[in-house]
C-alpha cells in the first residue's frame, strides 16, 4: 500500500499559548519549528510523501525550505475540516494516510513502521495521547470521518466501527506525549535525546526538577 503522512499546523502566530508562562512568543514559535523537523525527518524515511496543511503562508513558506509538499488550506474551516481537503487531495495519489500532529517530537521509525505493519492485518490503526485524544490514525484514504479535537480517540474507534473497518490500538509512551504544557517541555527534555526539539530547549537554558505537585516535572530557567 502507498502511504501519505498528512501533518495539520497551524498558525505561527498561534503556537503554543499554553506555554506562554514558560516561553516567549517567538520562543513558541522556534519550538514548534523544531518539533516539526523532528516529526518529518522521521516520517520522510518512512512513508511514500508527506503533506503539510495549513492556511498560514509563513508556515507553508517554511515548510517548502524542507523539501515537503504543501497543501493550502481553502476557505476558513477547523482542523477536521482541512483534513478532509488533505484526505481528498491524497486520495488521488495514495491508498491510505497516517495523520500525525506536528507536537510529537519523541516519534520514532519504529512507531511508524510498527503501525505500517499493523495496518497490514488492520484498516484503521489509532494511537491515544496522553489526554484521551489521538496522536496517530492510519486509515484509508475514503470512508472515514475525521474527529480530531477533545477526547478525539474514542470518537475515532466509533468511527472506524460504524464504518465497517477493522481496528486496532497502537499505545506508546513516546508517541503519546504532545507538547502543550511546561511539564510537557520537561519530558522533551528527559527522552528527546537526539531531537531538534531537545536541543532547542537546552539552548533556551531551560532547567527540569522533579516536583511532588499536581505536576511531575518543573521546567525553570536557569539565569
Amino acid at each position: 500500500m502507498k502511504t501519505f503522512a498528512i501533518i495539520p499546523v497551524s498558525r505561527f502566530a498561534h503556537a503554543k499559548t499554553r506555554l506562554s508562562p514558560t516561553l516567549s512568543p517567538i520562543e513558541r514559535e522556534n519550538l514548534l519549528k523544531a518539533m516539526l523537523k523532528d516529526v518529518i525527518k522521521v516520517l520522510k524515511n518512512t512513508v511514500d510523501q508527506v503533506l503539510v496543511i495549513s492556511s498560514d503562508n509563513e508556515v507553508l513558506d517554511y515548510i517548502q525550505q524542507l523539501d515537503i509538499n504543501v497543501l493550502k488550506e481553502q476557505g476558513v474551516t477547523d482542523l477536521n475540516g482541512a483534513l478532509k481537503q488533505a484526505l481528498e487531495y491524497s486520495s488521488r495519489y495514495c491508498d491510505q494516510v497516517l495523520i500525525v500532529p506536528s507536537d510529537i517530537p519523541l516519534l520514532k521509525e519504529g512507531h511508524v513502521k510498527s503501525i505500517l505493519k499493523m495496518g497490514e492485518e488492520y484498516n484503521v490503526v489509532i494511537a491515544p495521547a496522553k489526554g484521551g485524544g489521538t496522536n496517530a490514525l492510519l486509515c484509508p484514504v475514503k470512508g472515514i470521518n475525521m474527529h480530531f479535537g477533545d477526547c478525539s480517540f474514542f470518537k475515532h474507534m466509533d468511527e472506524a466501527g460504524k464504518n465497517g473497518f477493522t481496528h486496532t490500538i497502537y499505545d506508546s509512551f513516546y508517541l503519546a506525549l504532545d507538547v502543550n504544557t511546561s511539564e510537557d517541555l520537561g519530558e522533551i527534555m528527559l527522552h528527546g535525546d537526539g531531537t531538534c526539539t531537545q536541543a532547542y530547549l537546552k539552548d533556551l537554558n531551560l532547567e527540569v526538577r522533579s516536583n511532588h505537585g499536581m505536576e511531575r516535572l518543573h521546567v525553570l530557567r536557569d539565569e
